[in-house]
C-alpha cells in the first residue's frame, strides 16, 4: 500500500496543533470558544487552496467527542449521505466534513437540510469559492461562515520544521540536514500554500541520495528544484480575480504606482490581457477623466500595442499606461455628471423637449410650431446665445460639477461658470 503524501499525514489531530488562523482559533476567538464549549454549529470554511480548511475541520472533530465522517460534494452521492445520516442516528450526532461544498447539487442539499435543521448533522463545509456567491442560501443560512487567511511564511516554516521532527507521521525517521535557506525558500515559494510546501519538502527528502554517514543534505538548489517556482493560483472566473482587478483600479485611483504595478504583474502572470485592457480604459475615463483627456487616447494606444505584441512584451506598453494613469491628476466629474442625469431619468424626471429644439425637417413641422424659434448659435457673437435647452421641468438642473485638479478642467470650469451666469 502506497504511503499518503506528507501534507495528508501531517494534518493536525487537535485544534491546539493548528498553525496560523489566529483570528479564528486564537484564544478567545469564536471558533476556539465553540470547540472549547463543545457547542459546535454548522459552518463553512472558505479560503484559497492549501491553507488548512480540511485540516481545521479534522482538528475540530478531533477536539470533540462527536464522531466525524468526511465526504466530497462532487465524488460522493446521495447514498453516501444517507449512510452518514444513518451513522448520525446511531451515535446521536455526526460531524459531516464536506469538501467542495459549493458543488453540492439540489438533490443533496434538499436531503441534508432537515438533518442540519434538527442538529443531527453538524456540517463543516470547505470551499475555495465565495460562499455568498456559490452556496445555496438555504444551506448558507444554517451555517456560520469563517474566512481563512493565507498562511504567513513563518507559519509555513513552523509546519515544515514540525514535519521534519515528527517520527510517526512526518520525516523524523529520515536523517535529514536542511539548510536555513532551503526551508525559507520552500516557505516563501509556495505562495501561502502549506500543502505545496510540505509535499515539496517530502519530494526533496525522498529524491536525495544519502551521504556516506546516511545523512540527506537538502540544499537551496534541491529545494528550488523540488518546488519549481512560486505557486500562483489565479482563477479568471473566481472571486480572487475580481478582488485583484478591484485593487488594481483602486491603486491607480489612489495614485500608488507600486501597488498598481504589483496588481498589473499578477494579472499579467495570469495571462489576462482582456481584463487588463478593459479595466485600464475604464480607469482612463472614470478616474482620470477630464483632468487629463489625452490619457484616454494614450491608454487605448497602449492596449492596442499590447494586443499586437502579445505576452511577454505586452507588459511594456501596459506598464507605461499604468504609470501615467497613476501619476495623472484625477477627476470623476464627467462620470458623476452622467450618473446624476441618469438618476433623474430613472426617477421619471424627464419632461418634454422644448418646441424650439424639436425636429423641424419634415413637412408640416412649421404648422406644429416645431423648431420655429430656435436660435442658431453660430449666427451670434462668440458662437453663443441665451436660450433654453433643458426641458422646462428640469431647467434648473445642474449635473456637471467641475473639479480643480488640473489646468484643463480649471479652464472648463471657468467657461462653464461664465455660461451659467449669462
Amino acid at each position: 500500500m502506497k504511503r499518503q503524501p506528507l501534507a495528508y499525514r501531517m494534518r493536525p489531530q487537535k485544534i491546539e496543533d493548528l498553525i496560523g488562523q489566529k483570528h479564528l482559533i486564537g484564544e478567545g476567538q469564536l471558533l476556539k470558544r465553540m470547540v472549547d464549549a463543545d457547542r459546535l454549529s454548522s459552518m463553512i470554511l472558505y479560503g484559497p487552496p492549501g491553507i488548512g480548511k480540511t485540516s481545521i475541520a479534522h482538528a475540530i472533530s478531533g477536539s470533540t467527542g462527536t464522531p466525524a465522517k468526511m465526504l466530497n460534494a462532487v465524488v460522493n452521492n446521495k447514498k453516501d449521505m444517507e449512510i452518514a445520516v444513518a451513522e448520525a442516528k446511531m451515535h446521536g450526532q455526526l460531524i459531516l466534513i464536506l469538501d467542495e461544498v459549493h458543488r453540492l447539487d439540489k438533490a443533496k442539499q434538499d436531503f441534508l437540510l432537515p438533518h442540519l435543521e434538527k442538529g443531527l448533522l453538524i456540517l463543516i463545509g470547505a470551499t475555495t469559492a465565495n460562499p455568498f456567491h456559490s452556496i445555496n442560501p438555504a444551506i448558507r443560512s444554517r451555517c456560520q461562515i469563517f474566512e481563512l487567511e493565507r498562511l504567513k511564511v513563518d507559519d509555513i516554516e513552523l509546519a515544515l520544521r514540525r514535519a521534519l521532527k515528527d517520527e510517526e507521521r512526518g520525516l523524523g525517521k529520515e536523517k535529514v540536514s536542511i539548510s536555513e535557506e532551503a526551508i525559507r525558500h520552500l516557505a516563501e515559494a509556495c505562495g501561502g500554500d502549506v500543502r505545496s510546501a510540505l509535499n515539496a519538502l517530502e519530494l526533496a527528502v525522498l529524491s536525495t541520495y544519502p551521504a556516506a554517514d546516511g545523512t540527506k543534505q537538502i540544499t537551496l538548489k534541491t529545494a528550488e528544484a523540488s518546488i519549481q517556482k512560486k505557486s500562483f493560483q489565479h482563477d479568471k472566473d473566481g472571486d480572487a480575480h475580481y478582488d485583484v482587478l478591484s485593487a488594481f483600479q483602486k491603486s491607480i485611483r489612489g495614485s500608488d504606482v507600486n501597488a498598481a504595478l504589483h496588481y498589473l504583474a499578477r494579472l499579467l502572470e495570469a495571462g489576462d490581457l482582456i481584463s487588463i485592457g478593459r479595466r485600464l480604459l475604464v480607469i482612463a475615463y472614470e478616474d482620470v477623466g477630464l483632468a487629463s483627456p489625452q490619457a484616454g487616447a494614450r491608454t487605448l494606444a497602449a492596449i492596442e500595442a499590447a494586443e499586437r505584441l502579445g505576452l511577454p512584451e505586452a507588459r511594456i506598453p501596459l506598464a507605461n499606461a499604468v504609470v501615467e494613469l497613476c501619476l495623472s491628476p484625477k477627476s470623476n466629474s464627467a462620470y458623476v455628471a452622467i450618473d446624476a442625469a441618469l438618476a433623474d431619468i430613472r426617477k421619471g424626471r424627464i419632461g418634454d423637449v422644448p418646441k424650439h429644439l424639436q425636429d423641424a425637417h419634415y413637412q408640416g413641422a412649421k404648422q406644429l410650431g416645431r423648431g420655429q424659434s430656435y436660435k442658431y448659435p453660430h449666427d451670434y457673437e462668440h458662437g453663443w446665445v441665451d436660450q433654453q435647452y433643458l426641458p422646462s421641468a428640469l431647467k434648473q438642473a445642474r449635473y456637471y460639477e467641475p473639479k480643480q485638479t488640473s489646468k484643463f478642467e480649471q479652464t472648463l470650469a471657468e467657461v462653464y461658470e461664465r455660461l451659467q451666469k449669462r
